[in-house]
């Protein structure tokens, strides 16, 4: 097992367990899997190698290769025809998805500049979170000075989760450094 993971067996799923009082271990809130999403969009008309150099920075990054994710319709305002890559998505799940959030947590977020937390009105109402990140090179596996250009990544952190609070206090206990609120004081 994961560090991460080893956490949220000793220390977060009891307290979770006695938060919401979930007497069936099964029912308590955990993390499924982390989807990392990244779009391509009209760059492939101007450059058809994007496609794998976002797959090796994807595959870096996750440890997983990507799968491509190609357009299903035409939409002529885009330029976008059937068939032409437009993403590449990566599923983790198992002790990837531990790992990964793992370096999320505890060496990634930490590296943005003048970081504050990441918001925590990114639920969906199910108890999953969205994270959008603007700059891929805050990973510590890639390397800028073959960069050809930077590119934004989406991670979709899914949970069993019934609700937005539980999904919030899952991924608090875990260590998501999420923005302070502003109703409250800084020692409280």
């Amino acid at each position: 097992m994961t560090e991460l993971q080893t956490k949220y067996q000793k220390e977060v799923k009891p307290k979770l367990k006695e938060q919401f009082a979930i007497k069936n271990d099964m029912a308590v809130p955990t993390i499924k899997k982390i989807i990392v999403n990244a779009g391509i969009g009209k760059e492939y008309q101007n450059n058809s190698n994007v496609v794998a150099e976002m797959s090796e920075t994807l595959a870096a990054i996750t440890g997983q290769k990507p799968i491509v994710i190609n357009s299903k319709i035409a939409i002529s305002n885009f330029k976008l025809r059937v068939g032409t890559p437009n993403g590449l998505k990566v599923t983790l799940r198992g002790d990837r998805m531990w790992d990964f959030l793992y370096k999320l947590i505890g060496v990634t977020l930490p590296r943005i500049k003048d970081f504050r937390g990441v918001s925590r009105k990114a639920f969906d109402r199910r108890g999953n979170y969205t994270l959008g990140i603007k700059d891929h090179t805050i990973f510590p596996e890639i390397d800028t000075s073959t960069l050809v250009k930077i590119r934004s990544l989406q991670i979709v952190i899914e949970t069993s989760a019934e609700n937005d609070e539980q999904g919030l206090s899952l991924l608090e206990q875990l260590g998501m450094p999420f923005e302070r609120q502003k109703g409250r004081q800084a020692n409280a």
